[in-house]
Order: C-alpha cells, then sequence, then structure tokens
C-alpha cells in the first residue's frame, strides 16, 4: 500500500512539475504536408508539450504567450531518416576513413559530438532522427535519453545501438584484430547463427534500441531471407522493427522478399526492385548524396539522381534521409547545414516540392513509427513545429533558412536564433526509468 501511496505522488509531482505554459502562435502560412496545401491565418494553441487548438480568430486563453509568425510559413519539424549523429570522420587526421575514427574516438567523446549535432540538427529543423549505428557504445541511447529527460535539447532519437552482422561487419580485420583484440565490437555486434541473431537482437532492445539495424550484405555471404524473417520476428517481440543496410542487387532481393521494414541506401536497387517495395510498402531510406565541392563525384551524382528518380516515380516510400557522417577541413557548414544540403539531390532529380516535403515530413514520421503522437500540426500531438519566411511548396529551398524552431511545446529558435535555455533542466522531466 505504501508503495502504491509512493508512487502516485511522485506521478503527481512529475507532473506537476512540467512547463504547462500556454502558448498561442499566429501562422501567416500553415502547411499541411500531406495534402500539399496551405491555409492562410491560422492560430495554434500550445498547452504545455501538446497542441490543443487549430484554426482562424481563435480566443487567446488568459496567461498565454503570443508568438506572432504572421509573416512567416508554419509546418512540421523535419526529419532525417538516417543519419550517424555520434560519427564524424574527417580528412584530417583520418583521412576520411571511419574505421580509424571508431579506434582514435572513445565513446564519452563521440557522445558529446553527438549531442552537438543533434543540437545543430534542430538549429536547422530537424525535429525527429533515425540514428542508426556506427555510434560507439551506444551513444545513441545515452543522447536518445538525455533529450527526453530534458537535459539537453535536440530531436526526437528513433536509435538503432549497435548494427548487426555477420561476423566483421563492414570490416575486413585480420584474425589478430578480430579474435585477439575484439577490433570489430562495439561498431558492429557479430551474429552469424540463428541463436547469436537472437542473443544480438536481445541485447540491443535491452540497452535501448528502438529499431533494429542488420547489415543486409555487408559480405558476400551475407543474411538470407529466413535470417532475416527471424531478425523481424525477434524483433517483433519488443515491438521493433527492422532496417536493412543494402549495398548489392542480391541482398536488395532477399531483404525485399524477407520483408524489412526499411532499405537503407539506395544505390543498388533496380527499378524492378522499386516496383515490388511500392507493392510491399518497404520504406527507402535512399541516403542521396549531392554532389559538392566538399563531397561526392559528378559520375556518382548522376546515378544516385537517377535511382531516386525511379524510386518516386514507382511509388516507393521514400524518406529524406542523409547517412551524414562526414567532414572536410575547412568547411564552415554546420551539420545541419549539411543535411539540408541534401535537397540537391532531389531538385536535380526534378521531384515536385510538394512530394519532397512530404518524404521529409509524412514518410518519415511513419517510417519512425511516431506518426500518432508526432508530425501533423493538429490537436493532440507533440507541438513540433517551425517556421521559414517563404513557402516551401512554391520554392523547397525556403527550407534553408528555419527562423523558428518549437520542440515539445518549447521555444528552441526565435527570430532565426537559439533560445535553448528552458531546455536544460538539472533533473528528470519524465521520470528517473527512461531507457
Amino acid at each position: 500500500m505504501m508503495n502504491r501511496v509512493f508512487l502516485a505522488c511522485l506521478l503527481v509531482l512529475t507532473v506537476s512539475g512540467a512547463d504547462a505554459q500556454t502558448t498561442v502562435v499566429r501562422a501567416g502560412k500553415l502547411i499541411d504536408p500531406e495534402t500539399g496545401r496551405a491555409v492562410t491565418n491560422q492560430m495554434i494553441v500550445v498547452e504545455g508539450e501538446k497542441i490543443t487548438a487549430v484554426g482562424a480568430n481563435l480566443a487567446v486563453p488568459k496567461g498565454a504567450t503570443v508568438v506572432d509568425l504572421s509573416d512567416f510559413t508554419i509546418l512540421p519539424g523535419l526529419v532525417d531518416s538516417h543519419t550517424h549523429l555520434g560519427l564524424t570522420y574527417k580528412d584530417i587526421p583520418e583521412n576520411n576513413y571511419y574505421y580509424l575514427t571508431y579506434v582514435m574516438e572513445s565513446t564519452p567523446l563521440r557522445a558529446i559530438q553527438a549531442a552537438s549535432n543533434g543540437i545543430q540538427l534542430l538549429n536547422s529543423g530537424f525535429t525527429v532522427v533515425r540514428d542508426l549505428g556506427n555510434n560507439a557504445l551506444y551513444t545513441d541511447t545515452a543522447h536518445r535519453v538525455a533529450v527526453e529527460q530534458g537535459w539537453i535539447p535536440g530531436p526526437t532519437i528513433i536509435n538503432s545501438g549497435l548494427i548487426i552482422g555477420g561476423m566483421g561487419g563492414q570490416f575486413w580485420p585480420t584474425p589478430e584484430m578480430a579474435k585477439q583484440h575484439n577490433i570489430v565490437y562495439p561498431e558492429y555486434l557479430d551474429a552469424d547463427t540463428p541463436d547469436e541473431i537472437v542473443k544480438a537482437v536481445r541485447e540491443n532492445m535491452l540497452f535501448g534500441a528502438k529499431i533494429i539495424k542488420i547489415c543486409v550484405d555487408c559480405k558476400p555471404w551475407g543474411y538470407t531471407a529466413d535470417e532475416m524473417r527471424l531478425f523481424i520476428r525477434e524483433a517483433a517481440k519488443g515491438g521493433l522493427k527492422v532496417a536493412g543496410h543494402v549495398q548489392t542487387p542480391e541482398g536488395a532481393s532477399r531483404a525485399i522478399e524477407a520483408g524489412l521494414w526499411s532499405i537503407e541506401h539506395g544505390m543498388a536497387l533496380s527499378e524492378e526492385h522499386h516496383k515490388l517495395m511500392a507493392q510491399k510498402g518497404i520504406y527507402l531510406a535512399s541516403t542521396d548524396t549531392p554532389f559538392t565541392a566538399y563531397s561526392g563525384s559528378k559520375e556518382a551524382f548522376e546515378g544516385i539522381v537517377t535511382k531516386l528518380k525511379s524510386a518516386w516515380k514507382n511509388g516507393v516510400k521514400i524518406t529524406f534521409s542523409t547517412d551524414m557522417d562526414y567532414w572536410k577541413t575547412g568547411n564552415d557548414m554546420n551539420r545541419g547545414e549539411l543535411t539540408i544540403n541534401f535537397l540537391l539531390t532531389w531538385k536535380a532529380a526534378g521531384i515536385p516540392n510538394a512530394d519532397i516535403l512530404k518524404a521529409m515530413t509524412v514518410t518519415g514520421y511513419e517510417c519512425a513509427q511516431i506518426e500518432k503522437e508526432r508530425g501533423p500540426i493538429k490537436p493532440g500531438m507533440f507541438a513540433d513545429m517551425i517556421a521559414v519566411k517563404g513557402n516551401p511548396l512554391d520554392d523547397i529551398d525556403a527550407l534553408r533558412d528555419v527562423r523558428f524552431v518549437m520542440k515539445n511545446g518549447m521555444v528552441f529558435k526565435r527570430d532565426g536564433v537559439m533560445t535553448p535555455e528552458k531546455f536544460f533542466h538539472a533533473g528528470p522531466v519524465n521520470g528517473w526509468r527512461k531507457r
């Protein structure tokens, strides 16, 4: 009885300690990316973390803070469906060789960099990310929990924990390094047999993964369709889906046959693959790297554009995704600017602005499996929204200059300036048992 009373009191204290501030946002235009339409002169009422009302000429609640964005366009926060917040490989000192990054940079250092990268992404309007591995020893879980506890600002993180693959993962280690020094772990988690597959999935779920990521074909032998179905069944016990890193046409065919939730990277996919994915409703995080002064090549870019255009033409559920994990000496772009610059590829593919915006919002929220609580700006949803000066339905590059960001009902950025002080909290805003 005493335990129940104590828990009830703790719940009351946690709830009453939350910020129940009421905010009213006046929107010059309000975009619904699902329909590709914008309405004018709307008011959005936010109480605490959630939206409670949307419409024209609403009454302003007594004591509410009014944010006047009548000259701006409001839309849901953006989603990067494939990124690596805890990895930044560089030309100096590791010569763009991320195996060396893993060896040279510790888990704590990469966790701090992940937090910095998350803040930079939020500043550019990305309120949700799927963080898919290469995060050392579960820096992604630690980062997610820190954001959820209110200790630091950042996007909502759907994290994979360690990437699971056949022995070696994407590495090709020597016997000494693999067997005597365990060089692959924790960048990858070896799983070659059914028992190892089950154990690897359960380990990731135990340590806080929200999606399971596997290397479908990082080795020539790869996983069979049946082995991938085992991953799917085991992950489902924890309510998780399976994302598959794919780099060969044969691996793509097996992944589609198995019915993975999402396929990561699109360069190995043919038009026939795209048609099958559309039929099965498999998401594509195609990580469409642009050709820029700091990355890529013209020849590779042309192939990426062709594949992206085919996926769109064939009705695949494409997400905006970047695989962002690099930086070049002398480049003054931050992580958010590097991420939004992937618009170059979508524009080169001739994809309409409305469809690009849908990929960056609606499809991304669905792929992350949070569309019932985040995304649409409507009552009952978490108050995650951004504002830009132009209208991205007319010019998608309007997304390059995000002037306002609200996350969980709190203003993170206003008038183009970050004001994150309310996001920093000394003790848990969502209880101590977050994992």
